[in-house]
């Protein structure tokens, strides 16, 4: 079974080329326009989660600090190995 795929001849004639190019121009700008609509709408609704997560957390009542919070430390502690290359 063989697949015979035809090959797209362009035609000879100028006016339909040049139509053929306005309808791509056409699409590409569509395209483009869309393209940026889609962008400024992430982009302004991005803005507005933003102001209103800064402004809940600028209007959150502030907490008391306990004598038990004071007491942790800012770092955890462990302990570690060092492993070498080769050494498992």
């Amino acid at each position: 079974m063989r697949l015979y795929l035809h090959s797209i001849r362009r035609t000879r004639h100028p006016l339909v080329r040049f139509l053929s190019l306005l309808l791509g121009l056409a699409v590409i700008g569509v395209l483009l326009v869309f393209g940026l609509v889609v962008a400024g709408v992430l982009l302004v609704g991005g803005a507005i989660l933003l102001a209103i997560r800064q402004w809940k957390h600028g209007h959150a009542p502030a907490r008391p600090v306990t004598s038990a919070a004071k007491n942790q430390p800012a770092v955890l502690e462990g302990e570690f190995r060092v492993l070498h290359p080769g050494q498992h």
